[in-house]
């Protein structure tokens, strides 16, 4: 882990510790502490993450389990979202701690049991111990130590350095490396979170110390921060007024307002929710207004105590005035609901999305992954599931980071992965929308979108100059100035003019628009590729152990001979550049010689074209998609293919059969879809489905990233005039 830029430099961020000569490689990984708040879940999800994206099946267990009867532990829920195997919860769990209390032997002698069932069903295992309390006689740790022994899993020991200085971190190290090697465990790592980000160097320097390798996570207030959501359940409130939806917001600092307006308003601070009693309506009604007036602070929450309600007449106007904060109400008394609200822990579980995009991005800006792994001595399989090829994307794109337009910035889905894309650095922003709304809206949810610029096509200085090359360029359809400048109002002719004189390297829309009105503007004025003539599209098929891309999904509705050879060549290449070696199956209902008619005869003149086009590409067509892909059936239809039971990029005769067949995959058999990723045209536009979710629009500016990235590579020259797409 690297604590800043000159020490990732100059230092292996781990304490230069090397695998033992010989060591076996590790399979499982125990991650344990010694007292409570030390983000121990922080470290999971990232080590789940990091494990994942490097190939095979990664499970989780949780030894020991805090969830009473017919509630589920939150950080077990949390976590199998992102496993990459499909493992039911139950066969996660180990024992319960009223087990443990009983009965502590047989407790761990079930747990091994258990431990061994899902462990046989992985490549590794991700081992999350319990959360602190006391267990039986021992302590906690020395518990978890023994289970870990028990498991020949190596453990990393999460550490809380919030209130500590450096030397007594090492202090708290040191003793818990004492108490887990007397149990007969091994440690191998540790991590210590919530660190002064001044200190980070200072604090790696002692913890190198203890002769264990040490990584340091800076302190965020928003991990451990509760939402509104997490303070209305603690204090029994009810919803008053608001935005249900916005109950996620992390209360980042708690208030009492029990002082007159002005005093309060000028303590505000972003992230802040008062405490105020119901009846001060001065105090409501100057929070609701300052919520939403420039250059005031945006609030998470009100919280009116006392039981009581507004007057009616003060109800009508907070009504009228129709405030999206959320205003929760409870019965308490202002010391016990400032007491209550003190004490709440906010707990980063499966829907706390900002929280984990808050953690993933900690570790991505502070954690080498290569030297993490080399560390832990982590065995890497050869198997490539979606988490392993959605990380390549996301780290080639943050690699050599490329400017991205979004011209949906009014779409809440665009603003929660424009977030997440600044906040893990991968790629450079534009949103295209009113800054002024855009920007409120991202407070409202809880967004910080940083250094994301945002810009209103109807009032850019871009405006005119946009006009008079798309005029230029459409000159020969008689085009005219004043409509160029209307044109030019339209977020996704402006979002591609942007692309197109430089501004920016790609775009991505289609959240709320048609792929009609995101790709018609991009065969105007983008246009295609010297030597292509059809634009069309792949999608990369993310299964349980490889990926595979199929091509047309999205364009072509009826491809001739010609146009389905370009797709196939297409294809090919953009699955070669995102790491695909690619075997080209052209599909169709026949296989080989076996079946005639016009679709066959299609196939096999496209799969000629082909070989005369591309000669160095293995390609096979027409064939089935059964011995397409399964050996077996290839080793009876077409034993003498090089592509027959292997293909890994394949090619559908028609738009009809390639949709319906990507999203019968995606649904029945779980698939990750990513896509459609547009092929052929001069610079990278892509679109989005209208049902996306903001893992597939993060995904998508990523590649659309790194199709940037590659079209720099090849110096790509000025767009060609080929005509026969632009009319579309």
């Amino acid at each position: 882990m690297a604590t800043d830029a000159e020490h990732a430099a100059n230092a292996d961020p781990v304490g230069n510790a090397e695998p033992a000569p010989g060591a076996e490689a590790t399979t499982s990984i125990y991650i344990a502490s010694s007292e409570g708040e030390t983000g121990k879940s922080i470290v999971a999800l990232g080590l789940l993450v990091l494990l994942s994206a490097t190939g095979g099946r990664v499970g989780v267990f949780r030894p020991i389990s805090r969830a009473a009867a017919g509630e589920r532990d939150h950080v077990l829920d949390l976590l199998i979202d992102y496993d990459s195997v499909d493992i039911p919860y139950e066969d996660c769990l180990g024992v319960t701690y009223e087990q443990v209390h009983e009965d502590p032997e047989g407790a761990i002698a079930e747990i091994v049991a258990r431990y061994h069932a899902l462990r046989s069903r992985c490549d590794r295992v991700v081992i999350v111990g319990s959360d602190y309390t006391d267990v039986g006689t021992p302590s906690e740790l020395s518990y978890n130590a023994r289970i870990a022994a028990n498991l020949s899993a190596p453990m990393v020991l999460a550490l809380r350095a919030i209130d500590r200085s450096p030397a007594e971190l090492r202090g708290l190290a040191e003793a818990s490396i004492a108490e887990v090697t007397a149990a007969h465990a091994t440690p191998i790592a540790l991590v210590a979170n919530r660190c002064d980000p001044d200190r980070l160097d200072e604090i790696h320097a002692q913890l190198v110390r203890t002769g264990i390798p040490a990584l340091c996570l800076p302190e965020e207030p928003v991990l451990f921060a509760p939402t509104m959501g997490e303070l209305k359940e603690a204090l029994g409130a009810t919803m008053y007024s608001g935005d249900e939806e916005l109950l996620d917001r992390e209360a980042l600092r708690v208030m009492v307002g029990g002082m007159t307006v002005e005093h309060i308003l000028e303590r505000l601070t972003d992230g802040t929710v008062v405490i105020t009693p119901a009846d001060r309506s001065d105090v409501l009604l100057a929070l609701v207004n300052a919520n939403t007036a420039q250059g005031f602070p945006r609030l998470s929450g009100i919280i009116l105590n006392g039981g009581l309600k507004p007057h009616p007449m003060i109800e009508a106007l907070v009504s009228g005035l129709k405030p999206t904060l959320p205003i929760i109400s409870c019965q308490q008394g202002t010391y016990d609901t400032a007491r209550a609200a003190a004490h709440t822990r906010g707990r980063l579980g499966a829907g706390s999305a900002r929280k984990i995009e808050a953690a993933l991005a900690l570790i991505d800006t502070h954690v080498d992954p290569e030297q993490v792994l080399h560390s832990l001595n982590v065995a890497t399989p050869t198997v490539v599931t979606p988490q392993m090829f959605e990380y390549r994307l996301v780290s080639r794109a943050r690699a050599d980071r490329k400017h991205i337009v979004l011209p949906e910035g009014d779409d809440d889905r665009i603003l929660r992965a424009a977030n997440r894309l600044a906040r893990r650095g991968v790629a450079d922003l534009t949103l295209l929308g009113d800054p002024d709304d855009v920007r409120a809206r991202a407070v409202e949810l809880g967004l910080d979108l940083g250094d994301v610029s945002v810009i209103d096509p109807a009032a850019s200085g871009y405006l005119d100059e946009f006009a008079e090359i798309y005029t230029e360029l459409r000159k020969h359809k008689g085009m005219e100035f004043e409509r160029a400048q209307e044109k030019m109002r339209d977020v996704s002719y402006f979002g591609t003019m942007m692309v197109h004189t430089g501004r920016a390297d790609g775009m991505v829309s289609g959240a709320s628009h048609t792929t009609a009105h995101t790709i018609r503007p991009a065969f105007e004025i983008i246009k295609t590729k010297p030597g292509v003539s059809t634009v069309s599209s792949v999608f990369f098929m993310c299964l349980a152990d490889k990926v595979l891309a199929y091509g047309d999904c999205a364009i072509v509705p009826d491809p001739t001979d010609e146009q389905l050879a370009d797709i196939a060549i297409s294809s090919a290449r953009t699955s070669a550049a995102f790491g695909i070696d690619p075997r080209v199956a052209l599909l169709s209902y026949s296989t080989g010689t076996s079946g005639s008619g016009a679709d066959v005869e299609k196939v096999k003149t496209a799969t000629e074209l082909v070989r005369e086009r591309a000669p160095e590409l293995l390609v096979e067509g027409p064939i089935q998609y059964d011995a397409a892909v399964e050996p077996s059936v290839a080793e009876t239809k077409m034993p003498d293919s090089p592509v027959a039971g292997r293909a890994t990029v394949l090619i559908f005769p028609d738009l009809n059969t390639g949709n319906n067949t990507y999203k019968a995959v995606q649904r029945s058999a779980g698939a990750v879809a990513i896509g459609p990723v547009l092929q052929g045209l001069n610079k990278p536009i892509n679109d989005l489905s209208r049902g996306a979710l903001v893992s597939d629009i993060v995904n998508t500016v990523a590649i659309t990233a790194i199709q940037a990235q590659q079209a720099q590579a090849e110096q790509t020259v000025a767009p060609a005039e080929t005509g026969g797409e632009e009319e579309r």
